[in-house]
């Protein structure tokens, strides 16, 4: 085979598939590529899991507090006439 048989995408690609499926130093490298490749996919996917968790439940406390200062404790103001402290007069 000549050089420029080599520069042909086919070829190259089939070189290259071969080299690495034959040297041990190279199976190793794409070993432990995948590892740490997977292992990096999943402290990512869990970081971001536990970041909208907590936007979440932050939300969910700003919901609750809004729902507890607006419905549970009116202002005088907003009580109708007669009506003092919670008690009739």
């Amino acid at each position: 085979m000549e050089l420029e048989d080599y520069l042909e995408p086919e070829v190259a690609v089939t070189a290259v598939v071969a080299a690495t499926v034959f040297s041990p130093r190279a199976r190793k490298l794409v070993r432990q590529g995948a590892v740490y490749g997977t292992a990096g996919v999943l402290a990512a996917g869990e970081a971001v899991n536990s970041f909208f968790k907590g936007f979440g439940h932050g939300l969910k406390e700003a919901d609750q507090d809004e729902v507890s200062t607006n419905g549970a404790h009116p202002s005088p103001e907003m009580q109708p006439p007669g009506v003092a402290g919670g008690q009739e007069r």
